[in-house]
C-alpha cells in the first residue's frame, strides 16, 4: 500500500480494510511526506527506489495507492516497479462489482467502471502503437484504441438510457409514497457504520448485514409503525472518504432517495472516537452536498455504543449533545431514537380545525391517512376535526378550514 502524507498524518487503515474486502492481503506500506503527489510517478525518485526494495523484500505482486492515480502516473509506476498498480478507485469499483446483485446495481457499477477505464484505454494497446509523426504513422494500434473508445462510449450511452428508465420507475414508486404522505426516513452515512443493522432493529425486516465496507449497494425500503404513526425507511449505499465521483454520478438515482427524504439519519461509528466521528461526518456531509441533500433535515446517530465503556459514551455525549446514541446490535437507545424521530416530525406539523360535511366520508378517510393527533366530534352540519397536519399537506384541506 502506498500513500502521500500531506501533513495530516496519512493512515492507510481504510485502504487496508478496502483491500481485505476485495480479497487482497496487505504485506506492507510506504508513505511519503510531501505537499502533493509527483505528477508523473506519484512518489519522488528516492522514495520510488525505497518502494522497489520493499516490493522485492516482501514478495508483493501488486501495489495499491490510497489516491486516485492519473493514467500517466499509473503507467509510469508500473513501468518503474514491474508489478501491476491499482488505485483506491479501482479497489472500490471492484468491491462494488462484487456486491451488486440487482439489475440496477449492476448497471450502475458497469457505468462507473466504463467511465473510469475510458481514460486508461490508451495503455491497453501500446504494443500495437507505431511511434513517429506524419504520413505512414497511422497504424493498427491507434485504430484499435479509437474502436475501443467508441464501443465504450456507445455502451455508456446505452447504460445511461437504461438507468433513466429505471429512474422513472423509481420516481413512480416514490410519488405513490409521497401521495400517501408517509414520512420518508433515509439512512445515510459512513460505510460499515451499521446502517443495515439499524434498519433491521427499527423495522424488523430481514436485510443483508455484513461487517465489511459497501455491503449494501442496492437500496432497501421498509415500512414500520411507531406510536400509531406510519413511516418508511430507506437504506442505501454508504459513503467513504474520497468516494470516486464516477460512483456518485452512476448511483445518483439511488442516492436521490436520500436527497428527497423528509429526514436523514446520519449514521456514524461511535467506536471510531471523536476524531474518527468528525472524519466520517465530514466525508458524509461532502457526499450529501454533492447529491443535493446538503440542506435536508438530519439527525446524527452515533451507533456501536456497545463497543464503548459507559465512561467513553458519557464523554462523547458532552461533545455531541444533539446526537442520538444507539447500539443497533443490542437495541440499546433505539426507543429514544424513535421518540426523537417522532418528535421531529411532530414539530413539522401544523394544528388545524376542520369541518367535514356529512356524506363526505372519503375526505375524512383522506384526512386520517395524513393527520396525527386527531380529535373529532359530531355537530349539526358535519364532523368537526382538530388535528395536526404536515405543513406540506395543509393546502389539501383549506376548503374545510373553520
Amino acid at each position: 500500500m502506498i500513500g502521500v502524507d500531506r501533513g495530516e498524518g496519512a493512515a492507510l487503515t481504510e485502504l487496508s480494510e478496502l483491500l481485505r474486502t476485495a480479497g487482497v492481503s496487505a504485506v506492507g506500506e510506504t508513505v511519503q511526506r510531501r505537499d502533493e503527489p509527483d505528477p508523473d510517478r506519484y512518489f519522488g525518485k528516492g522514495k520510488l527506489e525505497e518502494l522497489k526494495e520493499s516490493i522485492t523484500a516482501s514478495g508483493a505482486n501488486l501495489v495499491a495507492c490510497d489516491d486516485e492515480l492519473a493514467p500517466r502516473q499509473e503507467r509510469n509506476l508500473e513501468r518503474e516497479l514491474g508489478v501491476p498498480v491499482i488505485d483506491r478507485t479501482a479497489v472500490i469499483l471492484d468491491i462494488f462489482a462484487d456486491h451488486a446483485h440487482t439489475a440496477e446495481g449492476k448497471l450502475q457499477v458497469e457505468l462507473a467502471q466504463l467511465e473510469y477505464n475510458l481514460a486508461r484505454m490508451r495503455g491497453l494497446w501500446t504494443h500495437l502503437e507505431r511511434l513517429g509523426a506524419g504520413i505512414g504513422t497511422r497504424g493498427p494500434g491507434e485504430s484499435q484504441i479509437e474502436t475501443d473508445r467508441r464501443l465504450a462510449r456507445d455502451r455508456i450511452s446505452s447504460l445511461r438510457r437504461k438507468l433513466k428508465s429505471v429512474e422513472k420507475n423509481r420516481s413512480v414508486m416514490r410519488k405513490r409514497r409521497q401521495n400517501a404522505s408517509v414520512p420518508l426516513i433515509a439512512l445515510a452515512g459512513y460505510t460499515n457504520a451499521g446502517k443495515s443493522t439499524l434498519m433491521k432493529a427499527v423495522t424488523g425486516s430481514d436485510v443483508g448485514i455484513g461487517d465489511r465496507p459497501f455491503h449494501t449497494l442496492d437500496p432497501t425500503t421498509r415500512a414500520f409503525e411507531y406510536q400509531g404513526a406510519s413511516y418508511v425507511m430507506t437504506d442505501t449505499v454508504g459513503f467513504i472518504e474520497k468516494l470516486p465521483h464516477q460512483l456518485v454520478e452512476a448511483f445518483k438515482a439511488t442516492l436521490e432517495e436520500t436527497a428527497l427524504s423528509d429526514l436523514i439519519l446520519l449514521v456514524i461509528d461511535a467506536s471510531s472516537g471523536d476524531a474518527g466521528i468528525r472524519r466520517e461526518l465530514a466525508a458524509s456531509e461532502s457526499v450529501l452536498d454533492e447529491i443535493g441533500a446538503g440542506d435536508s433535515p438530519r439527525l446524527i446517530v452515533l451507533n456501536k455504543t456497545d463497543r464503548l465503556s459507559g465512561e467513553e459514551v458519557e464523554d462523547l455525549r458532552l461533545g455531541w449533545p444533539d446526537a442520538c446514541f444507539v447500539s443497533a446490535l443490542t437495541g440499546e437507545g433505539i426507543e429514544d431514537l424513535l421518540e426523537v424521530v417522532a418528535r421531529t416530525f411532530e414539530e413539522q406539523m401544523e394544528p388545524v380545525e376542520l369541518l367535514v360535511p356529512y356524506g363526505e366520508g372519503a375526505r375524512l378517510h383522506e384526512l386520517h391517512e395524513v393527520a396525527a393527533a386527531i380529535e373529532r366530534r359530531d355537530e349539526a352540519t358535519g364532523v368537526r376535526v382538530s388535528a395536526r397536519l404536515p405543513s406540506t399537506e395543509v393546502y389539501r384541506f383549506v376548503d374545510l378550514a373553520v
